[in-house]
């Protein structure tokens, strides 16, 4: 099927070029699962809070009221706040006002499409709504909070907790390039269009070099065996991130849903 879907991409490339684009580029940013599934509604139902418009789009926000300070929590692709179930469940122990929303076109947020400056915007406006003292971001949630920290520079913001974030855009679109079979020809042009909608072509979305200007102090925790975002990923971050710390674990996986990562979350939030 994606290979089929490459060759009328290309087709249409010769044809139509700039439709082409579009249709590639929505293809990219279309999540194929990631709506709430019966078996996650309760837990989710009971924390809902304000739905928030950001344009045209419904953000759904959850809020577990506590006394502390407030965590925002930012999802990855594909999935939806639901994910984070284990770490609220610890994070409430502690008595912290934890606040987390849907993403666009996942979970209960309206919506059809998701990419990082989109997912970047949207946690601006939460952000600026509940006014977070940490932000903690799995996978692409990770991209997400370290691109709008470099774009918008929060300063109410104190720490950051990345698990697992891709770092480059151009090795993922190396990868949907050999998915698709797209012509080099075809990304070319893709990368220009990519550049004209967000000021950044694919070897410019970098999070590890966004993340020299982060100042905030971070906590990095990833897999070294991670098969979605690989490894080298948090080494280049790390090595960037002038305020931040790595913890690497082993066959933790991508999800690193372990009681060792949580309990390394909590220390680094109660370590003034």
């Amino acid at each position: 099927m994606p290979i089929l879907i490459g060759k009328q991409l290309k087709l249409l490339f010769k044809i139509a070029p700039t439709r082409a684009l579009q249709k590639a580029f929505l293809l990219f940013c279309t999540p194929r699962k990631g709506q709430v599934t019966p078996d996650q509604m309760d837990f989710l139902d009971a924390a809902e809070d304000e739905v928030v418009a950001v344009d045209d789009l419904l953000l759904q926000t959850y809020r577990w009221k506590g006394s502390e300070e407030t965590i925002l929590l930012v999802h990855g692709w594909e999935s939806n706040t639901h994910r984070w179930k284990g770490l609220i469940q610890v994070l409430q122990k502690h008595k912290y006002n934890i606040i987390a929303f849907d993403a666009p076109a996942h979970g209960y947020s309206s919506g059809n499409i998701l990419n990082v400056p989109l997912y970047a915007e949207c946690l601006k406006k939460v952000a600026d709504l509940y006014r977070p003292n940490h932000i903690i971001g799995h996978s692409v949630g990770g991209m997400c909070t370290a691109f709008y920290q470099h774009t918008y520079q929060n300063p109410e913001l104190d720490k950051l907790i990345l698990l697992a974030p891709p770092s480059e855009l151009s090795i993922i679109m190396n990868g949907y390039q050999k998915t698709l079979q797209l012509t080099d020809a075809f990304m070319n042009a893709l990368d220009s269009y990519f550049k004209a909608q967000f000021g950044y072509s694919f070897e410019e979305f970098s999070i590890a070099k966004f993340s020299q200007k982060i100042k905030n102090s971070g906590l990095l925790i990833h897999d070294k065996y991670d098969d979605i975002a690989p490894y080298a990923a948090a080494t280049a971050i790390d090595a960037n991130w002038t305020n931040g710390t790595l913890m690497t674990t082993e066959n933790y996986g991508h999800s690193l849903f372990y009681n060792e990562v949580d309990e390394r979350i909590v220390d680094f939030l109660n370590t003034k």
